[in-house]
């Protein structure tokens, strides 16, 4: 395995990089061992967490309000199905082979509120909006909030779409290759150059196909942007296909994480996440804690976590809906896709995958440049929505990056996670992408007219 830089790495980077050596063995083992666990061994430990959690904690209340049945309903629906059983809505699952191989998963919400479909895997005639999850995630983010009028894919449902979920390879969802075992290094081995090339085309290609449209609208999250920003500028073509481009807190060159440490220490040398986690999934063992922890206890690991990596405080997020969201945030994803963020935050550039791990750092600098992502080229119009908490978002360089045609709306007081499940994004989020997919989508979406006025459409 190389190792690259290894040699310039300062004394506390070192001392940092053996103390979260032993923090994985250590958590690899506890993992491995609760593996093997029967469940009410395992069940035992989630209820004396519990036990644990409600001795110390002097808020707790006797009883469980209304809002807390429907955090605790969202909370445990095993799946993407059950979350929009619950709400009311009739789904559709769907399955696309990529090009090199992968079977993704991909769902989609033909018919309003309390209507099924006729016929299954045909065309609505309606307008088709494509909503695609961040890094980390599953298309479940979209579905998991705790009032339907804050849930963007039932409000564009409701507005009148076609509204379909995409899922990237090796998540929940898209867990299959006909070329290799999910077991294996080679399934594993991907970063956003993949997602471009394939996942995202393959995606809306098929879409189309089952809609009997000529263009849909993207509307990306975080990660989810910034495959869109990659896929539309290396396939020319591509851009005929979407008629718009929404993106929610969009990623394309983050400054870097808020723990210096760690940030200093990945920018140093973004192949040392290998040595943690090895070639195949990252934090694999995320969900067999989820298990074990109290959701109470659970949201503050992640609350904490987040606040230690990126400086988020989540304001913005009722505790109830982090109780209910939290438990479907994390899916699985490549190693690799994670060390290919780390090359773009350390060299500050939108850039292809760098094979060449050990270019980096060397003393007589680089011989050549990685390819980048020629985002300037992109045609679709592009409608961008930022958080001015977001420490992930340099919207100055994107610009700079992104075509004249580019719009912005700028979110005050919201940061990375807010977008998609703030307290207020029915009045500050989703009226914006309502009425960008009303001046963007074109004649192939139907007539304006069809969509709903206002957001009150979920009367019970």
């Amino acid at each position: 395995m190389v190792v690259p830089l290894i040699g310039r790495l300062k004394g506390h980077e070192y001392a940092a990089l053996v103390g979260g050596f032993f923090f994985l063995v250590f958590e690899t083992a506890i993992s491995f061992i609760i593996m093997l666990l029967p469940i009410p061994i395992i069940q035992w430990f989630h209820n004396h967490s519990r036990t644990l959690f409600h001795r110390f904690s002097v808020n707790h209340a006797n009883g469980k309000s209304e809002a807390e049945d429907v955090a605790d309903a969202i909370r445990m629906a095993k799946d993407f199905g059950e979350l929009c059983q619950y709400w009311g809505y009739t789904h559709e699952e769907h399955v696309v082979l990529t090009k090199d191989g992968y079977l993704l998963g991909l769902h989609r919400l033909p018919a309003k509120r309390g209507q099924r479909k006729r016929s299954p895997g045909t065309s609505t005639g309606k307008p088709v909006v494509y909503l695609h999850h961040g890094l980390l995630m599953n298309s479940e983010v979209w579905v998991c909030l705790t009032n339907a009028e804050r849930c963007l894919p039932f409000v564009l449902v409701e507005q009148g779409f076609d509204v379909w979920m995409g899922n990237n390879r090796g998540n929940k969802y898209s867990k299959k290759s006909v070329h290799h075992d999910p077991n294996s290094v080679k399934f594993w081995n991907y970063s956003l150059d993949d997602f471009a090339w394939h996942d995202i085309p393959d995606s809306i290609q098929y879409i189309l196909d089952i809609t009997k449209s000529s263009t849909l609208s993207y509307v990306g999250f975080s990660q989810g942007t910034a495959q869109a920003f990659a896929a539309l500028s290396i396939h020319p073509q591509l851009n005929a296909k979407v008629n718009v481009f929404i993106a929610l807190a969009p990623a394309m060159s983050p400054r870097g994480l808020a723990a210096p440490l760690v940030d200093g220490l990945m920018k140093a040398s973004p192949t040392l996440v290998y040595l943690f986690f090895g070639r195949r999934a990252i934090l694999s063992s995320a969900t067999t804690w989820q298990a074990i922890l109290y959701p109470p206890i659970f949201t503050s690991v992640i609350d904490t976590s987040l606040r230690f990596l990126f400086n988020w405080h989540s304001h913005n997020i009722s505790y109830l809906q982090k109780i209910a969201a939290y438990a479907h945030l994390y899916s699985l994803a490549s190693v690799k896709s994670v060390v290919h963020w780390f090359q773009i935050m350390r060299e500050g550039a939108f850039q292809m995958y760098d094979d060449d791990v050990s270019a980096f750092g060397s003393p007589g600098g680089r011989a050549y440049r990685p390819a980048r992502f020629p985002t300037k080229n992109i045609v679709t119009p592009i409608v961008l929505l930022y958080g001015d908490k977001d420490s992930l978002v340099d919207i100055q360089m994107m610009l700079k990056e992104l075509p004249d045609h580019t719009t912005v709306t700028r979110l005050d007081g919201y940061e990375h996670l807010d977008i998609l499940w703030g307290k207020d994004i029915d009045k500050d989020v989703i009226p914006e992408v309502v009425n960008a997919l009303k001046v963007y989508c074109d004649d192939s979406c139907g007539s304006p007219d069809k969509f709903k006025d206002g957001f009150k459409v979920f009367e019970r």
